[in-house]
């Protein structure tokens, strides 16, 4: 069974003047282990794409499940359970919060989940991403590319089914992006996780197993690359 299933998915956003389809008859699934990356112009709907894959919104019509749950039928307590418990996030800015350490950043979201084991769990995951002599610092004393691996070991803390980055590499350069990218493969491949990358860049799409490409909303294609 697929970790993500969207199903005949469309997204209708009301405005003053009209309304905006974001997403139309949308269908796809994920699989463990799968990196499946989705190109596109902005406003393509990449990021609605993302955020209905991991319950942060909701279709206005079809279904979207998760491990086994369709998003739509979860209560709000199952909703923050299901967030917390299966996807993790990945943003082009990092969103570490800067006043906590590495290891605080990694350990803050185990903490919140009541998990004994938080600080023990938070150093794995900062020596699978190789940031383990940087656990002490903060964000404004590391570089790019060392703050998204701290992000990418904050989202696979509560061992997630599901990772979704969205546009990860948009604030690195090239080789610092191109080592993030094979970190990203390499969390697909190890931990088992269903990887769905938004991006810009063409160059990007090459480490992914589909390239899945949005226009105006519509699904167009999907690309096998190995």
């Amino acid at each position: 069974m697929a970790v993500i299933e969207a199903r005949n998915v469309s997204k209708m956003y009301q405005t003053q003047s009209a309304p905006v389809i974001a997403l139309e008859d949308v269908s796809l699934s994920v699989e463990r282990g799968e990196f499946i990356a989705l190109v596109g112009k902005s406003g393509g709907g990449k990021s609605t794409l993302l955020n209905l894959c991991g319950a942060m919104d909701f279709p206005t019509s079809g279904e979207v499940s998760i491990d086994g749950q369709i998003t739509t039928r979860l209560s709000d307590a199952e909703l923050t359970r299901l967030r917390r418990e299966k996807v993790g996030f990945i943003f082009q800015s990092f969103q570490l919060l800067h006043t906590l350490t590495a290891i605080e950043n990694v350990e803050l979201p185990l903490l919140l989940a009541r998990e004994a084991k938080a600080r023990e769990i938070a150093r794995e995951r900062l020596r699978w991403v190789d940031m383990s002599e940087y656990e002490g610092r903060y964000p404004h004393q590391l570089s790019g590319g060392q703050q998204q691996r701290v992000a990418i070991a904050r989202a696979l803390a509560h061992d997630p089914k599901v990772l979704l980055a969205d546009e990860p590499t948009g604030n690195l350069d090239t080789a610092t992006g191109d080592m993030v990218l094979a970190l990203l493969s390499r969390t697909a491949r190890e931990f088992g996780v269903a990887l769905m990358m938004a991006t810009h860049s063409a160059d990007s799409t090459a480490i992914a197993d589909r390239v899945l490409r949005l226009r105006d909303g519509r699904l167009e294609h999907a690309a096998v690359l190995r």
